[in-house]
């Protein structure tokens, strides 16, 4: 790898890491940023609730000044009062309890997933978390699911049916039944309503919510990976951005919407999709809450008041497991391309195709024969380096050239020490490269080659649930950090501890950044080598940076790099311990002799600088006449 590409990856990590603490707010401006949102809270509550009053104002004169109105109210009277039940639907792996007041479902526990406060389940929202709500607009007012009690029947452990009757004999029905695994199907129709709604009602809306509770230890590091996920009908699915709070309106259909943490989601799903327009909000919560984010979703889609087609969703209420997900979207009743897989996040268009189609696997090969996590992730780092090593030794010899052809590039090329001779000394340099049959740049590429390895395996264990709650060595939880030591207050930079795995990590990125900047040092020739002991420095500098940006990581994905760089450290002293610098000296001074005789023609690089040469001595000589 030559210098200029050293400084291409060191300038852009400065860039991005200068970036990211450039634009983090200070203190004083997240206080104020919360006491404004607070204001304008209350401002907005306050607004709506003036709103509201007004149009409940405007609606009872409406009523008293026209006796012949129809009174939706009226007509759900008997719902309107009622005492709140349970209804609990499940199979081996979901627990759903459902109430009547609402018809809708107020509790999800997730079996056999060990929960942050050490039970054997997971509590994925209660009745104080999530709201499902339809709402339906008639003629002179609405109906809001929320408000009505529902009658429970035809109830066995996967089934029931709520229904709301009215006053003139019709219904509102919510039907359920839980499959096997994580799927809910869920319907909506009306019986003897269609009198109240307009002729050309033919959509409902959908109001949904959710304060996600946090299941992990690590609060920052989980919210990195909790956010709003929809997939448009047209084949692509976005999210709304992890950090900050944010609000998007989508600009196409959707067919499905997604409250996701890191390793748990709840998903609903349309048949007749969800209007463009939606409203998607997630706002961020604060540290010791228990809470990551608040979720809001303002959905429409189709509804049919004559009760002859039923509005029908289905509800995915699971983990964010890649095998597991598609297993249950072919259960699906509704024959889409749902690509409900998504949620497992696998990194950006090259990185998740490494991990789909290699490291899963991989992931799934090596699982199969029931190592413990910490195994499997080192035996990943070493089928890797098996793989990667032909690339590794063809960088490492190509160095190796470099290095014992120093003295005699420094020889040729001592002559051309004035500024003015520098594309001579190229130009040299380069012809000397094809006479001895090396080249500068082919230990650059293949160290580019493993770069997108290192990058997808950073997307694909931190998404890994196979990881959560897996011990190894003294690491309780490779899916969280592992303190070795932890203090109450979060300092900037390094949080409330110190992760052990994160300090190997970047103990082993020093050494072999070291070794490496030996061997960049050993190849140098002249000015070249003056300019490496300017940026050591920067070198040495960028272990310290990873440890403020890895230390609230992942123990998993820590031990993962620390294993990966020490090995790579190892091969690398082992290839230089191996190397014979007196035969390859040899074999490279046969290339000469033989490329002496019969020197082939520049290309490529040489060509571009020996033209430029040219050019040069040509500007030199008409100035000289001049």
């Amino acid at each position: 790898m030559n210098k200029d590409t050293i400084i291409g990856f060191v300038l852009i990590a400065i860039v991005l890491i200068g970036f990211s603490w450039w634009n983090q707010p200070s203190a004083e401006q997240i206080e104020a940023a919360k006491k404004q949102d607070s204001i304008e809270t209350v401002m907005k509550e306050q607004a709506k609730k003036a709103q509201e009053e007004a149009a409940l104002a405007a609606k009872q004169q409406a009523t008293v000044a026209d006796s012949s109105a129809v009174d939706t109210t009226a007509l759900f009277r008997s719902a309107l009062n009622g005492t709140s039940q349970q209804v609990v639907l499940k199979n081996d792996k979901l627990q759903l309890t459902l109430d009547t007041k609402g018809g809708v479902i107020r509790k999800a526990v997730i079996k056999n997933f060990k929960s942050i406060d050490g039970s054997n389940d997971v509590t994925l929202f209660d009745a104080q978390d999530q709201n499902l709500n339809f709402m339906l607009a008639g003629k002179q007012d609405n109906i809001v699911t929320a408000d009505l009690f529902f009658t429970p029947s035809e109830q066995t452990d996967s089934t029931v049916t709520m229904k709301a009757q009215a006053q003139n004999g019709g219904e509102i029905a919510l039907k359920y039944r839980l499959g096997k695994d994580y799927l809910l199907s869920l319907s909506l129709e009306t019986k003897g309503l269609a009198n109240i709604f307009a002729p050309s009602y033919k959509e409902m809306e959908i109001e949904w919510t959710d304060h996600c509770r946090q299941q992990e230890k690590g609060f920052s590091f989980e919210n990195r990976y909790t956010s709003i996920y929809y997939k448009e009908v047209s084949g692509g699915t976005d999210k709304l951005s992890e950090s900050g709070d944010n609000e998007e309106s989508t600009e196409e259909a959707t067919d499905w919407v997604a409250f996701r943490n890191q390793f748990f989601s709840v998903a609903l799903i349309a048949k007749d999709n969800f209007a463009a327009g939606s409203q998607l909000t997630n706002k961020m919560d604060e540290k010791g809450s228990g809470y990551l984010k608040y979720f809001d979703a303002r959905l429409k889609t189709a509804f049919d008041p004559t009760g002859k087609t039923p509005s029908e969703f289905e509800m995915y209420i699971g983990p964010n497991d890649f095998r597991l997900i598609k297993d249950v979207e072919e259960q699906s009743a509704f024959g889409k391309d749902l690509d409900l897989e998504q949620l497992v996040d696998l990194g950006w268009w090259l990185l998740r195709w490494i991990n789909r189609w290699f490291t899963l696997y991989v992931f799934d090969w090596l699982t199969g024969f029931g190592f413990n996590m910490g195994i499997v992730l080192i035996l990943i780092t070493i089928l890797l380096k098996v793989i990667t090593f032909p690339m590794v030794k063809k960088s490492y010899m190509s160095s190796a050239k470099m290095r014992v052809l120093k003295p005699k590039f420094e020889e040729a090329t001592k002559q051309y020490d004035k500024p003015e001779d520098q594309m001579k000394k190229q130009q040299e340099m380069m012809s000397l490269y094809s006479k001895y049959g090396v080249s500068p740049l082919s230990g650059c590429l293949p160290m580019l080659i493993q770069m997108p390895i290192w990058l997808a395996m950073f997307f694909f264990v931190p998404n890994a649930i196979q990881l959560r709650g897996e011990s190894f060595l003294w690491m309780d939880d490779l899916s969280t950090y592992d303190p070795i030591v932890e203090w109450g207050t979060n300092i900037w930079g390094i949080g409330d501890h110190l992760s052990l795995t994160c300090i190997l990590f970047c103990a082993a990125q020093l050494i072999y950044t070291w070794i490496s900047m030996r061997q960049q040092k050993d190849q140098m020739v002249g000015a070249q080598a003056e300019q490496m002991k300017m940026m050591q420095w920067m070198m040495y500098i960028m272990p310290l940076m990873f440890f403020f940006i890895f230390n609230d990581y992942s123990s998993g994905l820590n031990f993962y790099y620390f294993i990966s760089l020490f090995m790579s450290a190892t091969i690398m002293w082992t290839l230089r311990k191996t190397t014979n610098d007196e035969k390859l000296l040899a074999i490279l001074e046969a290339n000469y002799q033989a490329n002496k005789n019969n020197p082939k023609k520049a290309s490529g690089l040489a060509a571009r600088l020996e033209a430029m040469q040219k050019q040069a001595d040509a500007m030199r000589e008409q100035q000289r006449k001049r």
